[in-house]
């Protein structure tokens, strides 16, 4: 088997010393692809936006070679114009791993999936209006990576075992119906944008996935997601525990945003056996009211006893009064912690530091075993 490589920008750094111009290297790259007898395991693409293509013809020519020699492993980084991907690679049947960024996913009629598939990222990617109804059945596909994503609506597949699914900036993809798997666990969602910008029917299909949450054992989500939780009310979207969930993590979490804060408070108490949470501060703009959320963070019974919490990891930390009241918080209602370990932000200056580490360390604890654990700040 054999691994090959194909990198546009070695072949404008050869260029640039007078070795042969790009022309070249794609005349060497015809012929070793077409002289190559046997299998492809991996075959890696890269071309840079500084190669001027007229059109992909040589592309697609290697992606034709490809479907005839079995390969296992594609990726294809493409920073220059669009790519149609070539319908030859629907071809692929031995596929394992695809990952792909700034392609139109367009298969031809009658693609029916791919077989052997366990692992797909795409990126930058825009599905074809035209795919209708058509089912893509991925049998082995265990985990789907989209991120800013067009049209996945049109993404209509199959997906029985997948296990992780990672979504960034591509609202649509709520509609998909893999969301309903039964052996989904791990799951990533950031929405990356406003909730004014949340589309209504986007809503609905977010609060079906969310409908499945009580299956997942792992969440990551955003500000921008627990702020549309907010805005859109609790209950209507989370009416059930989510019992299976062992670990949650917010990144860019604004403890200056009552809304964020309002709907990261729900989600705890809705995770009634939750073992380990991750909070990434995201530094507070001028719209920030550290009086308001400190003042939520004190009322009475904003937050219910977490019995099963052990792991708190705190980073980005800038020693602000709300966050030093959310840390109050967790450590007063987790009676079986073990460990809080907090990073604070890379510009906090020594004193600040000191001074958070301080204010921790007369904070009250429900469990008599929790550790107070102080790393270097985030780089």
């Amino acid at each position: 088997m054999s691994v090959l490589n194909v990198d546009f920008d070695f072949a404008i750094k050869l260029s640039s010393k007078g070795a042969f111009d790009p022309n070249g290297f794609i005349r060497v790259i015809n012929k070793i692809m077409t002289h190559h007898k046997g299998p492809i395991f991996r075959f890696v693409l890269y071309i840079p936006y500084e190669i001027n293509l007229d059109s992909f013809q040589e592309v697609d020519q290697w992606m034709l070679i490809l479907s005839r020699n079995s390969v296992k492993q594609f990726i294809l980084v493409n920073s220059n114009q669009v790519y149609p991907l070539h319908s030859s690679v629907f071809s692929c049947m031995e596929l394992k791993y695809l990952g792909i960024y700034n392609c139109i996913f367009k298969p031809p009629i009658g693609f029916e999936g791919f077989p052997n598939l366990q692992s797909c990222n795409l990126m930058n990617i825009h599905f074809g209006d035209n795919l209708g109804g058509t089912v893509i059945n991925l049998p082995q596909l265990k985990m789907l990576a989209l991120d800013t994503c067009g049209n996945v609506k049109s993404f209509n597949i199959k997906a029985v075992n997948l296990r992780t699914l990672r979504v960034i900036s591509c609202l649509d993809a709520m509609s998909l119906p893999l969301l309903h798997s039964e052996r989904l666990d791990v799951v990533q969602i950031r929405l990356l944008k406003s909730k004014v910008d949340f589309p209504r029917v986007e809503r609905f299909n977010l609060a079906v996935m969310l409908s499945k949450l009580p299956m997942v054992v792992s969440f990551t989500n955003d500000g921008y997601f627990l702020k549309f939780l907010a805005a859109e009310k609790f209950p209507k979207w989370l009416p059930h525990e989510a019992k299976c969930l062992k670990k949650l993590e917010f990144q860019s979490f604004n403890f200056g945003d009552l809304d964020q804060l309002e709907g990261a408070l729900y989600m705890l108490q809705n995770s009634p056996n939750l073992k380990g949470l991750h909070v990434t501060h995201e530094q507070m703009g001028p719209d920030a009211d550290l009086e308001l959320t400190s003042n939520h963070l004190e009322s009475p019974d904003c937050l219910q006893t977490l019995f099963m919490l052990q792991t708190v990891e705190l980073t980005s930390l800038e020693g602000s009064r709300p966050e030093l009241l959310f840390i109050k918080l967790l450590l007063d209602h987790s009676p079986r912690l073990e460990n809080m370990i907090i990073r604070p932000k890379a510009t906090t200056d020594t004193e600040k530091r000191y001074n958070i580490a301080k204010d921790v360390m007369l904070f009250p604890r429900a469990s008599s075993k929790a550790k107070m654990v102080y790393l270097d700040p985030q780089p």
